[in-house]
């Protein structure tokens, strides 16, 4: 179920973007970042999420895999044992079992979904409002034969369509930095939970060492949301503070970035140590794999096979996987803060 290397899929570049499109649809992405102010990105979020994952899901899915996220990692493991580790471990802290119903909310498209339904038995949902990264998720499902007790919802986690108290666990992997306000987004998953079921998460914050007058940490920052579809920024204690207002109650809580022997974003700092005998398939992550990237990407935009603007979506998915380097260098961002939060069962 673990992460698998791709070759770089052109026919779906721009996702469920028109071709003719294409081009001013990341002109108008890029549009909401211009400024600092993220009353825009917020009152738009679900523009600027959708036209992020339509543009960047074909570039997520060639460099990264099958699940799009970080992981904890020990210096003994591979990236990809690391993902399916960090997968086995915010499982773990589920509490279900076969038959269950556990929902993975802003699945992307299933990686981790099919390997928490392989890993516990369960029957996972996940919830996703990009219908591009659904239809890859079903074709994946139907390929790999993991259609039986995975599925997906097309739908904005700010408004899950299933009645209260619907699932046994819920869980979501660096999904919800993607909503405008983290607490009414935190409420609607309490309501779906069933009392006394698992809120699992692993979640993208600004830390303590984060400095608002610091002109630095604004730019990355900024570039962070621009490289990543988000609309805003949390800290960790605004994340506490917001699951706990919409009733939850806060088991467990650490940064896990503090515990790990390999620096979280060393998988996509361009200048690392690279070995070819321990992770092969991150050589397109390192200097010289983006470079081929860019000029393979700029040579299919040239001839018209790639869609116009998939130079600017290279681009700007560089310069927010740099924001993050700097971000986790600087150590003014995570990308790993863990919670456990139950649901309190009804008197």
């Amino acid at each position: 179920m673990a992460s698998k290397n791709k070759k770089f899929n052109v026919k779906h570049m721009g996702g469920n973007v028109d071709r003719n499109e294409s081009e001013r649809v990341t002109k108008d992405y890029e549009e909401y970042f211009k400024e600092q102010d993220d009353s825009k990105r917020t009152g738009n979020y679900t523009d600027v999420v959708n036209k992020y994952y339509d543009l960047a899901t074909s570039f997520y899915e060639y460099g990264w895999g099958e699940s799009f996220h970080f992981a904890h990692r020990y210096k003994w493991e591979t990236l990809r044992e690391s993902i399916v580790r960090h997968e086995h471990y915010l499982a773990s802290k589920l509490n279900v079992k076969k038959g269950d119903k556990v929902l993975d909310v802003g699945c992307g498209i299933g990686g981790p979904l099919r390997e928490i339904a392989a890993f516990t038995g369960a029957d996972v949902t996940g919830l996703n409002n990009n219908a591009f990264q659904i239809s890859r998720g079903e074709q994946i499902n139907k390929s790999t034969g993991r259609h039986d007790n995975c599925g997906f919802i097309k739908a904005d986690f700010m408004n899950i369509p299933v009645p209260d108290n619907t699932y046994d666990a819920v869980y979501q992997i660096e999904a919800t930095c993607h909503a405008p306000d983290a607490e009414k987004c935190y409420a609607e998953i309490f309501r779906v939970l069933k009392p006394g079921g698992v809120f699992a998460s692993y979640e993208w914050c600004l830390t303590e060492e984060y400095d608002p007058k610091n002109e630095k940490h604004k730019q990355i920052r900024q570039d962070i949301l621009l490289g990543n579809g988000l609309p805003t920024a949390r800290s960790c204690k605004d994340v506490s503070n917001a699951m706990k207002k919409a009733g939850f109650k806060l088991e467990e809580e650490e940064d896990l970035v503090k515990t790990s022997d390999v620096n979280w974003y060393e998988p996509i700092d361009p200048y690392r140590r690279w070995s070819p005998f321990r992770d092969f398939w991150s050589f397109k992550t390192t200097i010289w794999g983006r470079a081929i990237t860019h000029y393979l990407v700029l040579f299919l935009e040239m001839v018209r096979i790639a869609p116009k603007g998939s130079v600017g979506v290279s681009g700007f998915l560089k310069k927010g996987a740099d924001a993050l380097v700097d971000g986790g260098k600087t150590g003014i961002y995570t990308v790993m803060y863990f919670t456990k939060a139950v649901k309190p069962s009804k008197k």
